[in-house]
Parts: C-alpha cells; structure tokens; sequence
C-alpha cells in the first residue's frame, strides 16, 4: 500500500525506542525505591498475599516461582540497566533480535511487578507501558529497516488512548459537554503542579478553550493519523502539544510523557532529514521480523476485536480495562468525572500523652500531595509517586480507616518504619516513634491572586475535621488514644 511506503521509519523507529525505554527506566527507579515499603513482606499491603491468593494464570509473574524483597529490588536494578542500554542506543547498534530481546525483557519483568501490585500499580498508564513496551521489540535495530506495520499497531494504540479518554469524558461528567469541567479540575486533580495555580485562575473563556481542544484533539484528531503523510505527522504534532500542555498543567506520572513517544511514530523521515535519526543507509526489514510484524497484527486485531473496540462502543464504557492477562492490548481512559471540591488528609503526630488538651501535634509532609499551604505545588511528573495518589482517593472518603493500606500506614508510621518514612518528605518525629496519631480532613483550596499577593500562600484550608481520633500501636494493633 503507498500509504504504507510513503514513510520509512527510522526518525519514528528511534524516538519510540529511546522514549519508551525511557520511560520504563523512570518506571523500574520507581520500584527500586517505593516497591519494598508499599508491596513487601512488611510493607502496607504485602505482596506475598497475593501471591498465596490468586492463581498464576489470572497474574502471570515470574513472583510466583520464588519472591523475596530483595529478589524483587534486584528485578527492579536489572530493569534500570536494561533500559538504560537501550535509551543510549546500545541493543540497537547489533541485529534486529537483540533489541527484541532487551525490551522482551523489561516487559516480562514489569508484568511480573504490575499483576500483582494490587491497587499500588492499578493505574492505566501501566498497562500502556507494557503494551508499548511490547510493541517497541518488534521494530528492530538501527541497522535494518523498521517494519512499518508495527508502526502502525503503535498509532493504534495512541488512537486508543485519545479516543478512549476523549469518550469517556463526553460519556461522564456533564461538566465535559458544558466545557466547565476545567473550573475545577486544575484545583482539584490528584497532585498539581508548579503552574496548576495560574492555569486554574485563567478566565473562564479559556477554560472553555481548553475543553473544547481537549474534545477535538482525543476524538477528531486522532482519525488523522491514518491519513497520509503530512497529515498524520501533523495530528502527531498536534497529540504532542496537547499532552505538553497537560505536563504542565498537572503531574500525571508518566501518561503524558508515554503519549507523546507513541504519538512519534507517525512523524514523517522526511522532517528529520539531514538528522542522525535518518541515515538512509539501513537494510531491508529482516524477512523473519516481517513475519512476526504480520502475525502480530493478527494478534492485535483479534484481541482489539474482542475487548477494546466493544469497549468503545458501548455506552458503558470501562475506563483502564485490561482485556487479557498479558496486558497486550488495553482500553483507556481518563477524568472520567472530576471532582469539584478538594480534601486533604493530614496525619499528624504526637510524642505528648494524646488526651492532654496541651499536646503537641505535629504534621507529617508528604512528596507531592498538598501540605503546608505556603508550600507551591512540586513538579513529579514523569516520576509516579503512588502513595501520593492514593492519598488523593482516600481523601474522598470520610472514613479512611475503611481503606486497608490506609489503616497499615498508620501503623507503620507509629512504629517509626524507616522504609515507609522514606517515601515522605518530612517526619515531625525525626525518626523517633510518636506516642498518638490522629487524621484530619481539611477542605482545601487554590489561594484567589488576592489572597496570594498578601500572603503569599498557594492553598486555603477550611472547614476541618478529625476523621480519626488520637491511636497508639499496642501489640502491632491500632488502638485508641
């Protein structure tokens, strides 16, 4: 097909690669640090229930042959190095199988992590990694020529991820289709960023610009892509500018990062000319990978048949659904409501007897979640900072203490757990086990530019309430005051 012909692949074939083992680099640093306090054999939700509780066959990883916390960082080092050779370009100096090998490698080892990471690796943008992961090994190396119809498995998938999330949103929150939803959302998303105050005190017109863009690049644009060049070059131009403007707005682990590489295999060779990304001087795709490259798009089609396409289809629509064991092929999605109004959860602590009215309690000061309201909103994207997140849904909740892990982060943090305080930004008690906590829940807000100019805070908190009275740990269990 010309269409097929009309572009070669290697500008494309090279920012996929290097971006994608990228990200999996940011993806296996994140293991190496946050997998043994939130996942391990003492950490809030231990790993190896799972592993004793669900059968292999519904979470294929390679835990079940043997687990230990530190087999589990070492898997999480290999992956750093591997993905490290790969974002230098190392595998791709050698024939097409080597860098099938190393990404083959860092997809099983991230499905092993992934399947049973509990609610801990229960995001959607886990599931992209892992099916751009395994679509990036079938490209080949820098000395052949890409085969293009994995390239165009890799636009469908970004198709999959703009449309999937453009309908979720028409489908869900009215505020979507009154172009009102981004009143609140850049107040009230999960973590925000530097510049989330200024994009949520832009005037309301452009508020509504910006729904409406969001509207038309998730799912009128991405139709584009399977146009000839330049137009799908140019949709691609256009995914990437949406998803720079979302980095900015927010911090959304690696989503927007991930989008913007499988967004680059629709760029034409043709812009990047005169570049180290084209050389022209490969040789032709290996005839065994365009093999692989046909029966995996029979592979693709079959499994995108039977769960994502029904899934967009249907009224409704699952948002982050994962269709198969092997996270293959994915349904995506995102915001399908947003939140109007926004709570914390501040633990606070103390080394006082908690039923004396003059105790002292102080705060514990977490990475990225909103604390003390003069601090500005920190920048943590691409990196995904997952007790962060989790602490955004839990506020949601009135009663915390019903969440599991929640109720285990207590306990930890009364018994000074240097793995968990690891993962804050500030422990008030030094290190030291505290007498008591206590939860409080505070509404909370951007600051109006008035009120910045003459405090030069960046949150409001009002209305506050104790959700969870003053515990102690007393044989390993939470007690009260």
């Amino acid at each position: 097909m010309e269409v097929l012909s009309s572009n070669g692949g290697e500008a494309a074939r090279w920012l996929v690669q290097r971006g994608v083992a990228l990200t999996c680099l940011i993806a296996f640093a994140n293991i190496v640090r946050q997998w043994v306090p939130l996942l391990g054999t003492a950490g809030l939700t231990p790993v190896t229930e799972v592993l004793r509780e669900r059968p292999s066959l519904a979470s294929p990883s390679l835990f079940h042959l043997r687990y230990s916390d530190r087999l589990a960082v070492a898997g999480g080092w290999v992956g750093v190095a591997v993905a490290t050779s790969l974002v230098v370009g190392l595998p791709q100096r050698g024939p097409a199988w080597l860098p099938l090998v190393a990404f083959l490698v860092l997809w099983v080892l991230y499905l092993s992590y992934v399947t049973v990471g509990r609610i801990w690796y229960a995001f959607g943008w886990e599931s992209l990694l892992l099916e751009a992961t395994f679509l990036a090994a079938f490209l080949g190396s820098d000395t052949t020529a890409p085969p293009l119809l994995t390239l165009w498995l890799l636009r469908w998938l970004v198709i999959r991820v703009e449309v999937g999330a453009g309908l979720i949103k028409w489908r869900g929150d009215p505020c979507w289709r009154a172009l009102t939803c981004l009143e609140h959302h850049h107040q009230t998303q999960p973590l925000p960023a530097p510049a989330s105050w200024w994009f949520h005190h832009l005037p309301l017109p452009l508020h509504r610009v910006e729904a409406l863009a969001n509207h038309v690049v998730q799912l009128v644009v991405p139709a584009a892509l399977l146009l000839p060049q330049p137009v799908a070059g140019a949709a691609a131009v256009l995914i990437v500018v949406t998803q720079l403007w979302l980095m900015a707005s927010g911090n959304f682990s690696w989503l927007n990062l991930l989008t913007i590489v499988l967004a680059c295999s629709a760029l034409p060779d043709a812009w990047f000319a005169g570049t180290p990304l084209v050389t022209g001087e490969v040789a032709p795709t290996p005839s065994w990978l365009a093999v692989v490259s046909v029966v995996l798009a029979v592979v693709v089609a079959g499994l995108s048949l039977r769960g994502p396409v029904p899934n967009l289809l249907s009224p409704r629509q699952r948002m982050n659904a994962s269709h198969d064991p092997l996270r293959l092929v994915n349904s995506y999605g995102a915001f399908g409501s947003v939140t109007k109004v926004r709570y914390e959860l501040e633990i606070e602590a103390t080394a006082d007897d908690p039923d004396d009215r003059h105790a002292a309690w102080r705060r514990y000061r977490f990475a990225a979640k909103p604390g003390p309201v003069e601090r500005r909103p920190p920048q943590v994207a691409p990196r995904h900072l997952r007790l962060d997140w989790l602490l955004w849904f839990a506020a949601m909740d009135p009663s915390p203490l019903r969440h599991r892990w929640f109720e285990a982060l207590l306990r930890h943090l009364l018994a000074a757990d240097p793995a968990v305080l690891r993962l804050l930004a500030h422990d008030p008690n030094g290190g030291q086990r505290p007498a008591a906590v206590r939860v409080v829940r505070e509404r909370t807000r951007f600051t109006t530019p008035a009120e910045r100019r003459r405090s030069g805070h960046w949150w409001v908190r009002e209305d506050g309430e104790q959700v969870v009275p003053p515990l102690r740990l007393a044989d390993g269990r939470l007690t009260r005051g």
